[in-house]
């Protein structure tokens, strides 16, 4: 299937590794033109390699507006315009909500909200002005799923759900697209490190922590980045002309809820 986005422009936030990167992956084997962004200067420049395509790697932290853009500005100048933005993030302290401190959630605010503001403000005039664009925010199943540990990623994630949809209404008829998507667990590096951790402190092995994780999930397995990273490419697409406002879960049939 031809997704019509060949040439288009994508910004990719924390493409560096994991689902960021599944996602330039994805959208570089639809032609497009991709940045991304990364903190570590060698994991970008080993992603860059990696990716091949016209891809343009640039040093930037989410949580300092200075760095997003340049990183912007970076864009424009490598390659013209911006027609897709996917915002991406790690995840905010875990811990219960007694636990946290306001210093947290502040920390929290800036890394999984502010940012996802601030690189939509940036980009949206420029998508408005030429009647096109796709941005898709890369969320978390807890946005319909909370989880006790979770508590400011729950929280935080089920408000851009909201933002999602108050974009979406705002922008469609510049035929802008918004739309969010919700991963479940997916085998990344993180989530093996997370692996090798929780093992340890249960005193058990990273095959049986799997097991049991697989187990809780209906398709009996995590999802693989690449299968995050193809759905990603089809709301960016020209086939997903009428799709926005959405918040789609794509996780293998954990999440319980029917709305």
């Amino acid at each position: 299937m031809d997704l019509g986005i060949q040439g288009r422009v994508a910004m990719v936030a924390a493409g560096s590794k994991g689902l960021g990167k599944a996602a330039a992956a994805a959208l570089l084997g639809e032609g497009c033109k991709v940045a991304i962004c990364g903190r570590d200067p060698e994991t970008l420049a080993m992603a860059k390699a990696e990716l091949g395509g016209s891809v343009l790697a640039v040093s930037c932290d989410v949580t300092q507006p200075a760095d997003l853009e340049d990183w912007y500005r970076d864009t424009l100048e490598a390659f013209g315009q911006v027609d897709i933005l996917v915002t991406n993030t790690g995840g905010p302290p875990a811990a219960t909500f007694l636990d946290l401190t306001e210093a947290q959630w502040d920390s929290g605010i800036q890394s999984t909200l502010m940012n996802v503001v601030r690189m939509s403000r940036l980009i949206l005039p420029g998508m408005r002005d030429r009647g096109w664009g796709r941005i898709v925010h890369l969320t978390s199943l807890v946005a319909k799923q909370p989880l006790p540990l979770l508590t400011i990623s729950s929280a935080l994630r089920a408000g851009l759900s909201a933002l999602t949809k108050t974009m979406a209404t705002e922008f469609a008829a510049d035929n802008v697209l918004v739309n969010a998507l919700l991963p479940g667990h997916v085998l990344t590096d993180r989530q093996t490190h997370l692996a090798e951790l929780r093992a340890r402190k249960d005193g058990t092995t990273v095959e049986d922590y799997f097991l049991k994780a697989n187990a809780t999930i209906p398709m009996g397995r995590m999802g693989r980045p690449r299968e995050i990273g193809d759905v990603i490419a089809f709301l960016c697409s020209e086939r997903a002309s009428y799709l926005t406002g959405a918040s789609i879960q794509v996780d293998g049939g954990i999440i319980q809820s029917t709305y």
